[in-house]
């Protein structure tokens, strides 16, 4: 069972590192070659279409499930196994969850308030900002897909 756990988390993990990457690495450096009204429409689409089942299962999944695989490695007595995988939990909730909370979602719905007809004077510094915040997430999602996949080389608990 640990071992399904830990493999999950990890793959979650690494989904979600995928997506931020591809984004950040991709798709802002072609959103920046588009003038203003082609972004705030495309912006708006991305925002409005990654709401669906699938992502916020992979999205929320990738915290609740290591959560869960810390809470597991802890009652079979892996201590450094539970630890490692409670710091990871930790940080993805904070770090990704909580930080789009409070970050990229109210740019998120101020892009989406926009007419691309007439723009607001500080479209292109919200896009930065987007994009940094999007960037944080990026490479904090994959130090932490990272660090899964070393728990999972370097610390073999006993129990499967």
């Amino acid at each position: 069972m640990g071992t399904v756990l830990s493999l999950g988390s990890t793959l979650l993990l690494g989904l979600m590192a995928g997506f931020f990457a591809t984004y950040s690495f991709n798709v802002n450096y072609a959103m920046l070659e588009v003038n203003g009204e082609m972004y705030a429409t495309v912006q708006s689409l991305f925002n409005q279409n990654v709401r669906h089942a699938g992502f916020f299962l992979c999205f929320f999944g990738a915290g609740a499930l290591p959560l869960l695989t810390a809470v597991y490695w802890f009652t079979k007595r892996e201590r450094i196994s539970g630890w490692a995988w409670l710091v990871i939990a930790l940080a993805y909730i904070l770090g990704i969850i909580v930080f789009t909370r409070f970050i990229n979602l109210p740019l998120n719905y101020y892009t989406e308030s926009w007419n691309p007809m007439a723009l607001p004077g500080d479209w292109e510094a919200i896009r930065a900002s987007w994009n940094d915040a999007n960037l944080f997430r990026a490479v904090l999602s994959i130090g932490l897909f990272a660090v899964a996949l070393i728990i999972r080389e370097l610390w073999k608990p006993k129990t499967p």
